[in-house]
């Protein structure tokens, strides 16, 4: 029978798969239509979906695809990963999906003969893997997803604690359910899955899942996120090697903001707090009172950035420049994308002080000397 932990985790990526649907990301539950061996590059097997690979095919638990595709570019998937966990997320488990990742791009083939016609190409994707954890990341584990571009989103900060909260007490009440049904009658991981995606993805199929002691909770943590008033998470493409994930306790009053000023500046603040790490906030430069994003960085990637922007007078114009120039996050309405850039420069990054005094600019730092 599976532990409360790992049912707090499938629980999890589910509810990331709903989320992140509003950035854009179509969740992927079936295999490619009208594709064959060995055409095909997606395929659903016992336990789920899987993906083809150079040398293997993958477990997929939560595949998204990008509704639309960037210009001279693939078509861009992404695994979504989530580790409920009481301690940091290891190495082996970002070491894990780089090597998913680095399979899967691998599978270069871009036509593919067969005995029965002819020669025909075979559909390329650029796929990317996100971890989410509600514990953090290590520091090998960090230093390890910036050099291979696999990010991590951290959900331990106070903005994500209702989201954690909601999966928390469904895993409880599925796994209390489940220990009191005969062993024979236990649903499995990917049936619980499949009948949660329903009322979240509108993806309805024959229910596996019907004892009541067990959809119930299902259904109030389906209704519970459908009827969010606050509940917020959207991703956030910086020029960098990572994603952000975005909490806001009033997301669409960032979103009506945004369709007013598609693009717009804003003032980004590193405040200081209690907890494991400083909590980074966003806010429109010309109308600080319309909205407040936030975002937590894994401490390693926080240490990059800021010792890029305190080192060398030619790389902090470069972060100035290009890292620290945009962010474009996008918006589902429907079947339409909004697409939003926040633009900020260096000079607005701030910290603010712990007795809550005036804030002070990073720009404000010497330049160090050359040499």
């Amino acid at each position: 029978m599976i532990s409360e932990r790992a049912l707090r985790g499938y629980l999890l990526e589910e509810v990331l798969a709903w989320l992140l649907r509003s950035s854009g990301y179509e969740v992927l539950t079936a295999q490619d239509d009208g594709e064959r061996p060995p055409w095909k590059t997606l395929e659903v097997r016992n336990h789920g979906l899987v993906v083809r690979g150079r040398g293997a095919w993958h477990q997929a638990d939560t595949l998204g695809q990008f509704r639309y595709v960037p210009p001279f570019s693939l078509p861009v998937r992404l695994f979504v990963e989530a580790k409920f966990t009481r301690t940091r997320v290891r190495l082996a488990t970002v070491r894990n999906g780089h090597g998913v990742v680095h399979d899967v791009n691998e599978n270069v083939m871009t036509t593919v003969t067969s005995h029965s016609g002819p020669r025909r190409p075979r559909t390329r994707y650029r796929y990317s893997y996100a971890i989410f954890s509600t514990s953090g990341f290590s520091q090998d584990a960090q230093e390890f997803a910036l050099a291979h571009q696999i990010s991590l989103v951290d959900l331990s900060m106070p903005d994500f604690a209702r989201l954690r909260t909601l999966v928390r007490a469904a895993a409880k009440d599925i796994h209390m359910a489940m220990q009191a049904l005969p062993a024979a009658s236990r649903p499995t991981v990917h049936a619980l899955r499949t009948y949660l995606r329903g009322p979240l993805l509108d993806l309805w199929g024959p229910p596996e899942v019907t004892d009541p002691s067990v959809t119930a909770p299902l259904d109030v943590l389906a209704e519970s996120l459908r009827s969010r008033s606050t509940l917020g998470l959207i991703l956030a493409f910086p020029a960098a090697p990572f994603v952000l994930g975005l909490a806001s306790d009033d997301l669409y009053g960032f979103v009506s903001y945004a369709r007013l000023h598609p693009t717009h500046s804003v003032r980004l603040r590193r405040l200081r707090q209690a907890g494991p790490h400083p909590v980074w906030e966003i806010r429109s430069q010309d109308d600080p009172a319309a909205y407040a994003l936030t975002f937590g960085l894994p401490e390693q990637v926080e240490a990059w950035i800021l010792d890029q922007e305190t080192s060398t007078s030619a790389r902090t114009r470069w972060v100035k420049e290009s890292m620290l120039s945009a962010m474009t996050l996008y918006w589902m309405d429907g079947d339409h994308a909004h697409t939003f850039q926040l633009r900020y420069a260096a000079a607005e990054i701030i910290e603010q002080r712990a007795d809550d005094s005036a804030p002070w600019h990073l720009s404000d730092l010497p330049e160090p000397p050359i040499g």
